[in-house]
């Protein structure tokens, strides 16, 4: 997409003309709402607004497939009878900021939460997101360090990046959102083979064990 800016004659006028006050950030943020609201993107494709940039990327692996489903499947069993279950495939959106994470948890009745445009969830209602990661710098960035703040600042309370590139693969789950500084207090990493429990929330005392990370 390429903005051409319009060429304006300059203003003369006898007092200072003042600079319109604005917050920062806020014009840009309305671009980029207005620009992904407008995006038509072919299948198999997918797009997110992180840290002031809209990001594209496609669908995933076969790999991250296989963990999506096992982790929804599991969840979906432990949340039984919650009022709570996951979900995926739906917009996760933050003040103009949309993500799409792999997994979320959130009330079963989306329509609880909805966003103030309908065009997805409110993150406030959002209980826990999960992130599978994918291979490429870019992508591992991305999950391990842009979307840990992203989440942070929305004060999601639990965040779990499964991450088969750290070292022989490992689940880090984060809780304790600090929104101002946009990072997590509490963080608990378990390397694959060892199971990863949720501590907190409506999956409270969900593990993620070898039955969904080992292939």
């Amino acid at each position: 997409m390429t903005a051409l800016a319009e060429e304006v004659a300059p203003v003369v006028a006898d007092k200072p003309v003042p600079e319109p006050v604005s917050e920062p950030g806020a014009d840009l943020d309305e671009v980029l709402w207005q620009a992904w609201k407008a995006l038509d993107l072919p299948e198999g494709y997918r797009a997110e607004i992180i840290e002031g940039a809209i990001e594209v990327s496609p669908t995933g692996r076969r790999r991250h497939g296989v963990l999506v489903n096992r982790l929804r499947r599991a969840l979906d069993a432990h949340l039984s009878r919650s009022g709570y279950a996951a979900h995926q495939d739906v917009n996760v959106i933050h003040r103009h900021k949309p993500w799409i994470p792999d997994l979320f948890v959130a009330p079963l009745d989306l329509d609880e939460i909805p966003d103030e445009e309908g065009l997805g969830v409110d993150a406030a209602g959002v209980k826990m997101v999960i992130e599978v990661t994918s291979p490429g710098h870019r992508n591992l960035q991305r999950d391990r360090v842009r979307k840990r703040r992203e989440y942070a600042r929305a004060g999601i309370p639990v965040y779990v990046i499964v991450d088969d590139f750290d070292d022989e693969g490992a689940v880090l789950v984060l809780t304790s959102p600090d929104p101002k500084k946009a990072k997590y207090t509490d963080e608990h990493r378990v390397p694959y083979g060892t199971d990863a429990v949720i501590p907190e929330g409506p999956a409270k005392g969900f593990a993620i064990g070898k039955a969904i990370v080992v292939p």
